[in-house]
This record gives C-alpha cells, structure tokens and sequence, in this order.
C-alpha cells in the first residue's frame, strides 16, 4: 500500500510540474523545491555541503563526458540529435539543482551572490573597447 502511495504522490508531482510549467523559474522557486523534495523523502540528513559537493562534481563529469569526444560544437547544437539535446538537458539541470540546493544548505543567497560576482567581474575586466 505504501509503495502504491508513493508511487502516486511521484506521478502527482510530475503532472504538478506538467500544469505549472513556466518560461520563467526562479532560482527561490527551485531552492523551495528541492527543499520540498529532499525533505519529503528524509533526505536532509545526508545533504550536507560536503556529499552535494561530490554529487555536483560528479554530475559536473556526466555533462563533460558528453563534450568529450566532439571537437569544437557549434553554438545551438545545430548537428545534434534532439535525444542529445534531451541528454544535454537532463545533465545541465543535474548541476544546476546540486549547485541550487548546496547553496541553500548553505545559507546563500545565489542570485544575489551570482549579481554580486558578475559587478566584480565587471571591474575585473573593465571594456578597453568598444566592439564596432
């Protein structure tokens, strides 16, 4: 019974997702999910800053083993599969979600610190000229 409920509440969440969908997610609407996921399922336990920093690297390997091999890529992929693309996809989002949620364990605010590094950057590496 309990395996039919989770089962359940697993196709409910997606179909959740499927009717939510937007082109335009936060990074607070993610962290608050993750947050949700991990803690629904009793994992927060073993989501500390160390084990989601060895996921990251690890999923971070996943999505190079997919350029591995390539050579240069055009930007927009436009000689892959979409299956690749799909591939692609699934991976990325793999970091992104490690990287949202062990700033969140954390206690970052990644937004603001990604806006906070980008205006260093800009100093860093101020325009010595225009493009044409």
């Amino acid at each position: 019974m309990a395996c039919v409920s989770r089962r359940q509440q697993a196709q409910s969440e997606v179909m959740e997702q499927k009717n939510t969908h937007s082109n335009n997610v936060t990074l607070e609407e993610l962290r608050d999910k993750l947050a949700e996921f991990a803690q629904v399922r009793g994992w927060e336990e073993f989501h500390s800053p160390r084990n989601l920093l060895l996921a990251l690297v690890g999923e971070v390997g996943e999505l190079s083993e997919i350029f591995q091999w390539k050579g240069e890529v055009a930007k927009g992929l436009p000689d892959w599969s979409s299956s690749d693309k799909e591939h692609l996809g699934e991976e990325l989002s793999d970091v992104l979600l490690y990287l949202v949620r062990l700033a969140d364990v954390c206690g970052l605010d990644l937004g603001q610190a990604a806006l906070r590094k980008l205006v260093k950057n800009a100093y860093k590496y101020p325009i010595t000229e225009l493009p044409c």
